[in-house]
């Protein structure tokens, strides 16, 4: 599998909290289906089903990023 940039997978999180903040506070279908885009990308990127998952494996690529760290994973 290809493996993402991490300065392409930093600018896809980036976008995506952003446009979820916007979806939240706007909600314009605009904005839904560009934050349905980048999400399907960060699927794409990172081999993963759903956003979520693509999300910490996205976070988990980064530079500086523990492989310890499975935050996520804690209740």
């Amino acid at each position: 599998m290809l493996m993402a940039h991490p300065a392409v997978l930093s600018n896809l999180i980036e976008q995506y909290e952003t446009l979820r903040v916007l979806h939240a506070e706007n909600g314009s279908p605009e904005v839904r289906q560009r934050l349905d885009d980048i999400a399907y990308t960060l699927c794409v990127s990172t081999g993963t089903r759903d956003v979520d998952t693509a999300l910490i494996a996205a976070r988990h690529r980064l530079p500086g990023a523990r492989p310890e760290d499975d935050s996520v994973l804690t209740a």
